[in-house]
């Protein structure tokens, strides 16, 4: 199966169970992640997102992998 961004995604989230929009950025050139996660939801990964502010101000997004569904293609 071809390395597209989903996929590498989905590796990600499989293998570190979670993930963050500039690890996206950073390593998978991945700028639109959560329509990444939006398109896994709809196959029917179960993802958690849990928005976290810095002390500083910051706010993000880490999307956790709760699921993955059996009949799932992407995990190859």
């Amino acid at each position: 199966m071809k390395d597209t961004k989903i996929n590498l995604v989905a590796k990600h989230l499989i293998s570190k169970k979670k993930i963050t929009s500039w690890e996206a950025i950073e390593r998978y050139h991945a700028t639109r992640l959560a329509d990444i996660i939006y398109d896994l939801k709809a196959e029917g990964w179960d993802i958690l997102t849990e928005m976290v502010k810095e002390p500083s101000g910051v706010r993000y997004a880490v999307y956790r992998l709760m699921f993955v569904p059996s009949r799932n293609r992407r995990a190859a």
